[in-house]
């Protein structure tokens, strides 16, 4: 599955930014309002071709991961002369870094695309921080009983296309991961597809 997901994005890495340009000036107020808050030692889980690293704070000490080399590769160009990043390729399921090293970790559309999110999530839990700043935003699958069918039906097409999974309950996978609800804020971008997901990692008994 990891392969095939590779695969999937190396082939579509080149045309990346073409798909996106028409949403370019919409995509990039998103992206500014989910990293203001970033601070410290952050992590990118998913950074792809490196479209969030021009809206990152000053003080921020940016890492960045991906599951496709030619996505770093792009997003490597993107780094030269501004933020400074640290790009790695690596898998989200299973992050090479040790417990607590990000004070915050983001994510702009990536737990569509990993194989098992919940997984993904333990590992974005575990690497942040105790008391640490997790910060994503996601479309998920619409409660709507009409629109929420039509995702579903859907899915197989726009997972073979372009790599993502459309119907994820991504609130629920984020209680799977051990996140309480009271640690965590969600605000509706658009409609109840698109959310901004604020979670503070409280790690029960910890320091």
């Amino acid at each position: 599955m990891k392969e095939k997901t590779k695969k999937r994005f190396n082939r579509i890495a080149r045309l990346y930014d073409i798909f996106e340009r028409p949403f370019r000036k919409k995509f990039s107020r998103l992206r500014k309002r989910l990293v203001k808050n970033a601070a410290g030692r952050t992590l990118e889980v998913g950074i792809g071709t490196g479209n969030n690293i021009p809206f990152y704070p000053g003080n921020v000490e940016l890492t960045g991961i991906d599951l496709s080399d030619k996505m770093i590769s792009i997003a490597q160009k993107k780094s030269k002369g501004g933020t400074k990043v640290n790009l790695q390729l690596m898998d989200a399921e299973n992050m090479l870094f040790e417990d607590n090293s990000f004070d915050t970790v983001v994510s702009f559309g990536t737990l569509c695309s990993i194989p098992d999110p919940d997984r993904g999530l333990k590992e974005i839990r575990r690497v942040c921080r105790d008391g640490g700043k997790i910060l994503m935003l996601e479309h998920v699958r619409s409660n709507n009983k009409i629109a929420g069918k039509v995702m579903d039906l859907l899915n197989p097409l726009t997972l073979r296309i372009i790599g993502d999974n459309i119907n994820r309950r991504t609130y629920e996978n984020i209680l799977k991961a051990g996140f309480s609800p009271r640690d965590i804020v969600v605000e509706d971008i658009w409609a109840d597809i698109v959310k901004l997901f604020q979670i503070t990692n409280n790690k029960p008994g910890e320091d």
